[in-house]
């Protein structure tokens, strides 16, 4: 088995505690020779501020363009959220995802059965829930230029969202593709009624559909009606087709029909690269207490075997183990609804155990 480059980029806030838990699952599957795996460590975010006084450095990004994935655990830090905006954790990621052309972002939204009673929403709503979020991820108002303050009595800060037809066409494209291998029908969500970005992607979506993806259904969804059917109806929906803004506010809203936001992976990936992370943020509230949940994290790896290793088996096996693990009661502390629930850690090792039984 060819050995495979992995470089781990813990981050901040509860990023190293979720990642040593992936880890625990990567060592196991090297050690039962399901993969060749060796990795090594970069900073990226307030940690890499702090110790190397960028949030990106050389370093990472050398390491980050010989490997063949890479897994992030999250970013963001109190004590750099004053920072100025080239010199916040965030910013980090934000080059990491330029610099490898990182424009598709992929966030499947999916309930395991044995958290039905975990999410705010009625069970009927959401059982059997399976959609797939797919984001442009290095353009839009995130990017866009110029950007910045006017300083003065009245100050003003400004950005610009910006799309052109190319960069639509081969988001939608991926999105299109995938389509096919699912239910063949998208939803483009965008504000065509209003942003002139917005109707540039809205002609881009439709003249693609047109020329080469008529079979597929393709409708059209304004952003904030979009907000309200994934909370109403989510079934209706299969892949979501979507700018970098509404895309991160969605996916987010979207997390929740599945009980915790602590749930879900995602995959960012350009057409030779894929970073793996959990769809939460860096949480520094509740870093170090040993609370977080870190299935979005091992997903996060579930989703890096299946993408970029082309390991369909391990990645199944990873997320049968964590539905056996749920329907056992082992709940950490997000997903409970009783008082007792499990460590960060203890979760990891009851995720290992069950692996071990799949092998």
């Amino acid at each position: 088995m060819t050995e495979k480059k992995l470089l781990l980029l813990p981050g901040d806030g509860v990023g190293p505690e979720i990642m040593a838990e992936a880890i625990k699952v990567i060592d196991l599957f090297n050690k039962l020779k399901l993969s060749n795996l060796s990795y090594e460590y970069a900073d990226i975010g307030g940690i890499a501020i702090d110790n190397h006084g960028t949030p990106y450095p050389e370093e990472t990004s050398m390491k980050a363009g010989k490997a063949d994935c890479i897994l992030l655990g999250a970013v963001g830090t109190k004590k750099h959220e004053k920072n100025e905006n080239k010199l916040k954790p965030e910013s980090g990621l934000l080059a990491l995802r330029k610099s490898l052309d990182l424009y598709i972002n992929v966030r499947p939204i999916f309930l395991f059965d044995a958290l039905l009673e975990s999410s705010t929403i009625k069970p009927e709503i959401i059982k059997n829930l399976d959609i797939v979020i797919i984001r442009e991820l290095i353009g839009g108002v995130y990017f866009g230029e110029p950007r910045g303050f006017h300083d003065g009595p009245n100050r003003s800060g400004f950005n610009t969202m910006i799309y052109s037809e190319n960069e639509v066409s081969r988001i939608s494209q991926y999105a299109f593709d995938l389509s096919k291998k699912r239910s063949s029908r998208v939803t483009s969500v965008d504000k065509a009624n209003v942003l002139e970005a917005s109707q540039v992607w809205r002609d881009a979506v439709t003249k693609l559909h047109k020329d080469k993806y008529s079979e597929i259904k393709l409708d059209h969804m304004y952003v904030d009606n979009a907000a309200m059917q994934l909370i109403k109806d989510p079934k209706q929906f299969d892949v979501i087709l979507t700018e970098n803004l509404f895309g991160d506010i969605l996916s987010d809203e979207a997390s929740m029909l599945t009980g915790s936001i602590g749930m879900l992976p995602s995959a960012s990936l350009s057409d030779i690269n894929g970073v793996y992370e959990p769809i939460h943020g860096s949480a520094p509230d509740i870093a170090d207490k040993g609370i977080v949940n870190p299935i979005a994290m091992i997903l996060s790896v579930a989703m890096m075997f299946e993408y970029s290793l082309d390991n369909i088996k391990v990645s199944n096996i990873i997320k049968n183990s964590i539905e056996n693990v749920l329907k056992s009661g082992v709940l950490t502390k997000d997903i409970s609804l009783e008082k007792e629930f499990v460590s960060t850690s203890e979760m990891g090792d009851a995720l290992v155990e069950e692996i071990r039984k799949h092998v």
